[in-house]
């Protein structure tokens, strides 16, 4: 099982961007599918959290400017983020909760790197 996220970039403050993270791989199911943060110096941060639903929760720092939604037919989590602020600036990783014909484990990709500048 294999994630990659990508969309990450340059935006001015105010500015959008849409990350996606696409799971490829042999597996049943995708159960919770996470979006974290880290930017230097700080704990990584859970910004959102879908369940299989798609009901999500978010942290308190984005509530109101990014939506997270999922197309389970794609395998693929997306973050519309609005608003940004250069407190929004990190490297974003996706995490997901997969079952397998083996286990039910969390699994990881590389992240992408979310610049906020003018």
């Amino acid at each position: 099982v294999q994630l990659q996220a990508s969309g990450g970039g340059l935006v001015q403050p105010g500015g959008s961007l849409r990350l996606s993270c696409a799971a490829s791989g042999s597996f049943f199911k995708i159960n919770f599918m996470d979006w974290y943060r880290q930017a230097p110096g700080q704990e990584r941060e859970l910004v959102t959290r879908t369940t299989p639903d798609g009901s999500a929760t978010y942290a308190d720092s984005v509530k109101g400017r990014f939506t997270v939604s999922r197309d389970n037919a794609k395998n693929t989590l997306y973050l519309q983020m609005n608003s940004l602020k250069p407190e929004d600036a990190a490297v974003y990783t996706c995490n997901f909760l997969i079952t397998t014909t083996t286990s039910t484990q969390w699994y990881g990709g590389q992240g992408t790197q979310v610049t906020v500048s003018s």
